[in-house]
Formats: structure tokens, C-alpha cells, sequence
């Protein structure tokens, strides 16, 4: 079977409340409505809408589903539904015709009056196991690019999808790897970087540059996660000033941006010459106090 986007459905973000479904799935179910759409796949569009809908209006399925779904499950991918997964669920009447095997392998079947499990009611299923839960943390340059990361668990080789962009305290789940036949949660989280701060999906990286860089301007390379990129350092910054690059933090719906502070460095003078211009440079600004503002 294979894995279902609800949420790319019915065309809404992840984040979109319940107005916004609602409205969404409005305008789709009267699009697709067998009676009314000429295409010819009206129907089953018609059925998928319904059936998106279902999910996304119903709190309780919503966050069971997104909890799948952050697993780095893609539409159209084959898909086994984790063990035990599904649990009771109620369902706003209706006979149960037009749901997906998708569907049904994560929140049963939806019955009229009469049918198993009693009136609107759901079948009962399987108690789930015990998950087991467990932190992974992962390198910074990980969560932007996403890909496969190989853990050891329990004397086993698991090799996990990280989505990109993924945040920490967001939990992946696998399923069956738990202890005792549960699944594993695995809860992530970032290692330490050497050279960047991580401010929700904002990057920041301190930049030492040379006192004639700062005072008279300079173009220098700048490292971030997708690669080197030019910055204008604007004529007399000073340490502290921090500069923006635009969309090069951690990706999203909305992009993170990388901060870069100025930290102005003076270098210590190793001869005569050297010391001799730092003395010019002294007789060159008579009147100046560095702390005078302070």
C-alpha cells in the first residue's frame, strides 16, 4: 500500500487550523463532487478528499497521523503501518464505503448502525505494546540535509531516515524496534558545533575579521551549511554588529537565516615594522577613546 499526504491533498501547510481545512475541503468536495465535475477522475479525488478530511478535522487522528508522517514517510512510498499502531477512533457517522486500505491500517474501519463495534462506533484492535523511547542526537549539517543516519540499538544496525530540516525535541518512530516488539521513539536532538549557535531555525556564527576590514569595508567568504557565500562587511563595523544572510539557516516552510557577528581582531605585532605601524596608526587618531561611550 502506499503512503498518503493529507495534508498535500487537500493543499494545505502542516500548521493550517481548522478553518483553514475546513475551507480547503470545502472547495475540493465541491470541485470533485461526482454529481458536479465532469474529470474523470472525479470520484476518486472526491474520496480522497473525504477521507483527508477526515484526518485532519478530528484532533485526535490529526496527531496520531503527523506523528507518522514526521517519520520521513513520502507520498507514494510503500508503507507498512507500525505494529499495533491503530488504536479506537470515533467517526461522524457514514457507512464506511470510499476509505483507503491507508486509511483503515491506521484507524480502523468506519461502521453505520448495527455494524461491528456498535452504533458510529470503530472495531476494537490490539492493545499497543510498550514503545520504547530513546535520544539520537545528530550532527548539525544532518538536520539540513536530512538522509540516513546509522544507529546502534540493542546489538542492532538501524539505519533511520532523518527529514530535512528536522528540529530537535521532534521524535521519529520505528516501527517493531522497540523492546519487546514495540516500536522505537526516537527523540532528536543536535551535538555541539564548533562553529555555529542554533536559535530556533536561525543560525549564528561569530566572523573574526582584521581592523582594516572592519574600518575600511571588505568582501569575505562566509561559511554555512549549503556552502561558502560572499558578505559585504559595510566601512567602519565595529565588533558586535551583527550581519543577516537571508534563508541560510535550517530549511522549513520558512526558512531559518544564518546571523553573522563581527568580532574585529587586532593582531599582536611580531617586529619593529609592525609595531612601528601600529604607532602610526596611534599618532594618526589623536582624539580617539575607544571608551569613551562606555
Amino acid at each position: 500500500m502506499k503512503f498518503k499526504d493529507y495534508y498535500e491533498i487537500l493543499g494545505v501547510p502542516k500548521g493550517a487550523d481548522a478553518d483553514v481545512v475546513k475551507t480547503a475541503y470545502r472547495k475540493l468536495a465541491r470541485k470533485y463532487h461526482p454529481d458536479v465535475s465532469k474529470e474523470s477522475d472525479a470520484e476518486e479525488r472526491f474520496k480522497s478528499v473525504n477521507e483527508a478530511y477526515e484526518v485532519l478535522k478530528d484532533p485526535k487522528k490529526r496527531a496520531a497521523y503527523d506523528e507518522l508522517r514526521e517519520g520521513g514517510y513520502r507520498p507514494g512510498e510503500e508503507f507498512r503501518p507500525p505494529p499495533n499502531f491503530r488504536q479506537d477512533y470515533e467517526f461522524e457517522g457514514g457507512d464506511g464505503e470510499g476509505f483507503s486500505d491507508f486509511f483503515e491500517s491506521l484507524f480502523g474501519r468506519r461502521f453505520g448502525g448495527g455494524g461491528p463495534g456498535g452504533a458510529g462506533g470503530a472495531p476494537r484492535g490490539p492493545r499497543r505494546t510498550r514503545d520504547t523511547r530513546a535520544r539520537l542526537p545528530i550532527e548539525l549539517e544532518r538536520a539540513y540535509e536530512g538522509g540516513r543516519e546509522r544507529i546502534q540499538v540493542d546489538g542492532k544496525t538501524l539505519d533511520v531516515n532523518i527529514p530535512r530540516g528536522i528540529e530537535p525535541g521532534r521524535t521519529i518512530r520505528l516501527a517493531g524496534q522497540g523492546s519487546g516488539g514495540g516500536d522505537l521513539l526516537l527523540e532528536i536532538g543536535y551535538r555541539p558545533h564548533a562553529r555555529y549557535t542554533v536559535e530556533g531555525r536561525d543560525l549564528i556564527l561569530r566572523l573574526p575579521v582584521a581592523p582594516w576590514e572592519a574600518a575600511l569595508g571588505a568582501t569575505i567568504a562566509v561559511p554555512t551549511l549549503g556552502g561558502s557565500v560572499d558578505l559585504r562587511i559595510p566601512a567602519g563595523t565595529g565588533t558586535g554588529r551583527k550581519l543577516r544572510l537571508k534563508a541560510r539557516g535550517l530549511p522549513g516552510e520558512t526558512p531559518g537565516d544564518q546571523y553573522v557577528v563581527i568580532e574585529v581582531q587586532a593582531p599582536k605585532p611580531e617586529d619593529d615594522a609592525q609595531r612601528e605601524a601600529y604607532e602610526a596608526l596611534r599618532d594618526a587618531y589623536p582624539g580617539y577613546d575607544p571608551r569613551r561611550a562606555t
